[in-house]
């Protein structure tokens, strides 16, 4: 099965998902790894952006990532993929995927992939995902071929607006994806 993974900059989250992408690879799944600007640009104290590259080239097994608009978009028409999963999903790309915005590499590849009316799974990392992403959340609860990890609250008493996936679900999710069904409960205790 080949597997488009996107990952966006929630940077202290990014080693969760690099576990779940070396889970998918270990079941034999073929991936084809597709990259924010802001993750592929930006040193952080989690990791600097060319471990978290060499990382993902590592465990793929391949050197060509997605890094840019245009090389996201023949994802639809010419190169069909199985499911996509973005993992970590940030609000921003969340709100732009609600929107129907493509601007960059993770949107464009989400909006390509849609158009073929295969999975898509959301690993939702969101600081404002109880406030001003909420209604995100709500339309793409929605919206056809489009599920999500269960997510919970990470830190309700300092950070009472966020939610973060469950990434350990995330295989689990993208299994009962491919028979058409969302895993449940969405949100966790």
């Amino acid at each position: 099965m080949l597997i488009g993974y996107g990952m966006c900059a929630s940077f202290c989250t990014v080693g969760e998902s690099l576990k779940q992408m070396r889970a998918l690879r270990e079941m034999g799944h073929d991936i084809l790894p597709i990259l924010s600007q802001n993750l592929l640009s930006t040193d952080t104290r989690f990791a600097r952006a060319e471990d978290v590259v060499s990382e993902i080239i590592h465990i793929t097994g391949k050197d060509n990532i997605i890094r840019d608009i245009r090389s996201a978009e023949p994802l639809g028409p010419a190169v069909i993929l199985d499911a996509l999963i973005v993992a970590p999903c940030t609000g921003n790309t969340l709100a732009k995927v609600a929107c129907g915005m493509s601007d960059t590499p993770v949107t464009m590849a989400i909006k390509a992939h849609l158009r073929c009316d295969r999975p898509f799974v959301i690993a939702l990392a969101s600081n404002d995902a109880l406030s001003q992403n909420l209604k995100n959340i709500a339309t793409l609860l929605t919206r056809k071929n489009t599920y999500f990890v269960p997510m919970k609250q990470d830190d309700p008493v300092r950070k009472p607006h966020s939610l973060v996936a469950d990434f350990s679900r995330l295989t689990e999710t993208l299994t009962l994806a491919m028979q058409g069904r969302d895993n449940r409960p969405l949100f966790l205790t």
